[in-house]
C-alpha cells in the first residue's frame, strides 16, 4: 500500500540554511563563559577561536566591527563571558557563535567587590580630606614604588630630570599586577617609612582593565597608604581609572607623569630668581660700598692729622678696596662663565658645519652638471654629424664628385632645358673642381 504523504527531500545547502536559520532564532541572544583557545587574528581584523569548559567546547567568530570596540586584548587561555547569538557556518555545517560583545569573567563580580570594599572604608573615614597630609612643597628625595620595567618609571623619571633633577629618586621595585603584588606594595611603604630617606611617596603604574588593577584595590594596601605617617600620591591607571588607592591616598594623580608633575617644582622659576637675587646683592654691595667711601671721604676732611686714625681709617679703606676688588672680581669671573657658556652655545650654532655641506652639494652640483653638458655636447655633435651627412647626401656638390656638371648661364642661371640657350651663347660649366668657359655651337630638341 502506497502512503499519500509527500515527504520534502532537502539538499545539503537548504538543510544547513534551515538549520542556521533555526539556531539564530531560538538563540538570538546568549551569554557563554568559557577560555579561549585557539586563537585567531587574520589580517582582516576578524577573531576566531575556540570557547571551551571542562567538558565540551564551541567555535566562535567575532568581526571587525566588534573586536575594535573592546578595551582589552584577550589572550589565549582568558577566562572571559561572551554574548552574541548561535549560528551555523553554512558551508562546512559547523556549528558556531557569533560573539557581539566580551568581557573578562567575573569582572562584575569584582565592581561589585569594588563598590562595596569603597562604601566600607568611605564609611570608616578613610576617604576624608581632613584625614589626609600635605604633600612637601619643595622635597628633596621621593620614594617611587612601581615596577623598574614599566612605563610608570621611565615617565616619572623623564619628569623630573625636566623640571627638576635636583631631586633624588628611590626605586622600590614591585609587582604592579598579580596575586602578590598588593603584599610586595605594601612592604615597600614600609620599607620606605623606615629607610627616612624620602619626602614624599609614589605609589603608581600603567593602565589596564579592572583585573589588572585589582592588586590597588586591597584592603590591606588601603589601611597601609592611610596610616602610612609619609604623604602617599597615587598615581595608577589614566585618567579614566580609579582604584580604592586613589582614594585613600593623600593625593590623586591621573597618570604616573602628573604625579612627578606635582612634586616637582619648575627649575626654571628658580633660576630666574636666583638671578635676581644675585643682581640685588650685588647692587646692595655696590651702594654699601659707595656709602662706606663718601663716609669715609667726609671723615677724612674733618681730621686734621690724626695719626693713629688716619692709619686705622686707611687700613679700613683698603680691606673695603679689598672687597671691593673681591666683589668685582667675582662678579667678572660669574660673567666670564656667563660669556663662555655663552660661547659654547653659540659654538653648537656655528654655521661652519652647513657651509662645508652646501659646498660639497653645490661640488656635486657643479659635477653633475658638467657631465650633463658634456653627455649634452656629445648628443648634439652626434646630430650634427647625422644631419650633415644627410645633407650631403642631397647636396648638388655630392652629385658632381661622381662626374656630372652644373650648366650656367651669365647671370648664374642653372640650365635645364636646351629651349633656355641659343646656339652662341656661352655658359659655364661648374664641375667638382674648377670651371669650363663653353660656347652653344647648336641647340637641338
Amino acid at each position: 500500500m502506497q502512503s499519500s504523504q509527500n515527504h520534502d527531500v532537502f539538499t545539503v545547502s537548504q538543510l544547513n540554511q534551515r538549520a542556521r536559520q533555526l539556531l539564530e532564532i531560538s538563540f538570538s541572544s546568549v551569554k557563554v563563559e568559557g577560555e579561549i583557545s585557539n586563537l585567531s587574528r587574520p589580517a582582516s581584523g576578524h577573531w576566531y577561536f575556540t570557547l571551551k569548559d571542562a567538558g565540551a567546547q564551541v567555535r566562535c567568530a567575532m568581526f571587525r566591527s566588534r573586536t575594535t570596540q573592546l578595551r582589552f586584548q584577550p589572550k589565549e587561555g582568558d577566562h572571559i563571558v561572551v554574548r552574541g547569538k548561535v549560528s551555523l557556518y553554512e558551508n562546512r555545517g559547523d556549528y558556531q557563535l557569533i560573539v557581539d560583545a566580551m568581557k573578562p569573567a567575573g569582572e562584575g563580580a569584582l565592581q561589585q567587590a569594588f563598590i562595596q570594599l569603597k562604601q566600607k572604608l568611605g564609611a570608616e573615614g578613610l576617604f576624608a580630606q581632613e584625614a589626609k597630609k600635605t604633600l612637601p612643597t619643595h622635597p628633596s628625595r621621593v620614594a617611587v614604588i612601581t615596577s623598574p620595567t614599566g612605563a610608570a618609571v621611565h615617565d616619572i623619571l623623564t619628569v623630573l630630570k625636566r623640571r627638576f633633577p635636583a631631586i633624588e629618586v628611590d626605586i622600590y621595585p614591585v609587582q604592579v599586577q598579580g596575586a602578590e603584588a598588593a603584599g610586595q606594595i605594601i612592604q615597600a611603604i614600609h620599607q620606605a617609612h623606615n629607610d627616612q630617606r624620602a619626602d614624599v611617596i609614589i605609589v603608581g603604574r600603567g593602565g589596564g582593565s579592572l583585573e589588572d588593577l585589582w592588586c590597588f584595590n586591597d584592603e590591606n594596601l588601603a589601611r597601609t597608604i592611610f596610616h602610612c605617617p609619609m604623604p602617599i600620591i597615587s598615581a595608577v591607571g589614566h585618567e579614566v581609572d580609579f582604584t580604592i588607592a586613589d582614594f585613600v591616598a593623600d593625593q590623586r594623580a591621573a597618570t604616573p607623569s602628573a604625579a612627578a608633575e606635582l612634586i616637582s617644582p619648575d627649575q626654571n622659576h628658580y633660576l630666574q630668581a636666583f638671578q635676581n637675587i644675585e643682581q640685588k646683592l650685588f647692587n646692595s654691595i655696590q651702594q654699601h660700598l659707595q656709602q662706606s667711601q663718601w663716609r669715609l671721604q667726609t671723615a677724612s676732611k674733618g681730621l686734621q692729622h690724626p695719626g693713629d686714625k688716619l692709619l686705622q681709617m686707611n687700613q679700613r679703606l683698603d680691606m673695603l678696596d679689598i672687597r671691593l676688588q673681591q666683589a668685582q672680581k667675582q662678579s667678572l669671573q660669574q660673567a666670564q662663565q656667563k660669556l663662555q657658556i655663552l660661547s659654547q652655545k653659540l659654538q653648537g650654532q656655528n654655521p661652519q658645519g652647513k657651509l662645508e655641506q652646501a659646498s660639497q652639494a653645490v661640488q656635486q652640483l657643479q659635477q653633475r652638471l658638467m657631465q650633463s653638458t658634456h653627455h649634452l655636447l656629445e648628443k648634439k655633435s652626434e646630430q650634427l654629424r647625422t644631419n650633415m651627412q644627410l645633407l650631403h647626401a642631397v647636396s648638388p656638390l655630392n652629385t658632381l664628385g661622381r662626374g656630372y656638371s652644373i650648366l650656367q648661364t651669365p647671370d648664374g642661371g642653372v640650365v635645364q632645358d636646351n629651349e633656355q640657350v641659343k646656339a652662341g651663347e656661352q655658359l659655364t660649366a661648374r664641375l667638382n673642381k674648377g670651371q669650363l668657359q663653353l660656347e652653344v655651337i647648336d641647340n637641338k630638341s
